[in-house]
């Protein structure tokens, strides 16, 4: 992995994770959802995150070690037409990086409540309502956020190491 490679790393997480604040916000606002177009009570959604680029630690490590000095910067030195390093790589494809795999279904049973007068009520006055608890909703936003705000630290960090480099070289 170059220099510049870092950013793709945290920009990656920052897109997951931003999937994962969204899929939070849609599980609080349809908390309370007793019917959807599919029927039935709105089921809560879990976000699948896959690494990107295969292998462990120990095994980038040992790539990076075997390519000596050289491949510190990808080997590669600014070029106007691609940019700096190995060029651009796809927003999926960034080795060590992390992606959403998917937005799964909780398939957990409703929670039933006794409301007689609502409308989804059954014959015998229960309602079906989701089985999402906001106490759990709000400790995965928070960690969404939290990690959000560490990746982009990690960009603004890279970023001023990036501009101390150039200052020291002129």
């Amino acid at each position: 992995m170059n220099l510049f490679g870092v950013m793709d790393v945290s920009a990656s997480a920052l897109r997951a994770e931003r999937v994962r604040a969204e899929v939070v916000a849609s599980n609080m606002a349809n908390a309370e959802t007793t019917r959807t177009p599919e029927g039935g009570p709105y089921q809560r959604h879990h976000v699948v995150f896959e690494a990107q680029g295969g292998g462990s630690f120990q095994d980038s490590l040992t790539s990076q070690m075997s390519n000596g000095v050289s491949g510190f910067m990808g080997g590669g030195v600014a070029n106007l037409a691609g940019g700096f390093g190995d060029g651009p790589v796809e927003a999926n494809g960034t080795p060590g990086g992390v992606a959403v795999t998917g937005v799964i279904s909780d398939e957990s049973a409703p929670v039933k409540r006794y409301d007689p007068a609502h409308p989804d009520g059954g014959p015998d006055g229960f309602v079906a309502y989701p089985d999402i608890n906001p106490l759990t909703e709000m400790v995965d936003l928070m960690g969404a956020t939290r990690s959000y705000g560490m990746n982009a630290s990690a960009i603004q960090a890279e970023k001023g190491m990036v501009s101390t480099s150039l200052d020291l070289l002129k």
